[in-house]
């Protein structure tokens, strides 16, 4: 739901980086900046000179700070309206339409155990959740377990590195993965969840329902299952 409170505003492009061959990342400098929370997110609109608009929300990767900057990951649709504009037209030093931050379901403020559970494009939000943990030297507090089709889907791959992260491919694997190929499974998320921990989850529909059932089967009360479902948002 969008925050009727906050007022469209422009951005300026300050950074664009590919993520993978699908999917980059826009950091943005908003003419007004307002400290995100992580977990929170963007509608960006595009307006054509005969006045058609067309609007998409995008979840924000990277962690609070105090510069008033943002960066939203964006995955392109070929038959995306607002997807294929950025990915395809969209340059250092332009201006878009910007909403938000918006959100307060869905949030985490590196206070509190949490365990991440992201699938595909849904690891975005997730992502803000394990960089704010790092930056505010949390990292004991938060869990991520990600799944991803092959190596070359996964998104911010070279950061998913360390004690806080574990990788699930369900296509093709790394040479050195030690886990053999396949779905997320109980096991993958008994390791990584603590009694206290929040639970948040983010994907498509199918992945959010296979996941929040293993969190139940493992004694999780729905109570502490935050869920975000990602559909194709062109």
């Amino acid at each position: 739901m969008i925050d009727r409170a906050s007022p469209w505003q422009t951005a300026t492009v300050v950074g664009i980086r590919p993520e993978t061959h699908h999917a980059k990342s826009y950091r943005l400098r908003p003419a007004r900046p307002t400290r995100h929370r992580a977990g929170q997110h963007y509608v960006v609109r595009l307006t054509a000179e005969d006045g058609y608009s067309a609007s998409r929300s995008y979840s924000v990767a990277s962690a609070p700070d105090d510069s008033g900057e943002f960066e939203l990951t964006v995955e392109r649709l070929d038959e995306g309206e607002v997807s294929t504009f950025l990915h395809d037209e969209l340059l250092v030093g332009d201006e878009i339409e910007v909403r938000g931050p918006i959100g307060g379901f869905f949030v985490w403020d590196a206070d509190s155990p949490a365990l991440l559970i992201g699938g595909g494009s849904g690891i975005v939000p997730l992502m803000a959740m394990l960089r704010l943990a790092r930056t505010a030297g949390r990292s004991d507090l938060v869990r991520l377990v990600v799944s991803a089709r092959t190596p070359e889907d996964l998104y911010y791959g070279d950061e998913l590195v360390g004690p806080e992260t574990t990788l699930v491919f369900t296509r093709s694997a790394r040479p050195d993965s030690v886990r053999a190929v396949g779905r997320l499974n109980a096991e993958d998320l008994a390791t990584a969840l603590r009694p206290d921990a929040t639970v948040y989850i983010c994907g498509s529909d199918p992945f959010c329902n296979a996941a929040g059932d293993l969190c139940v089967q493992l004694g999780v009360p729905t109570e502490r299952i935050r869920v975000e479902r990602f559909g194709p948002s062109g």
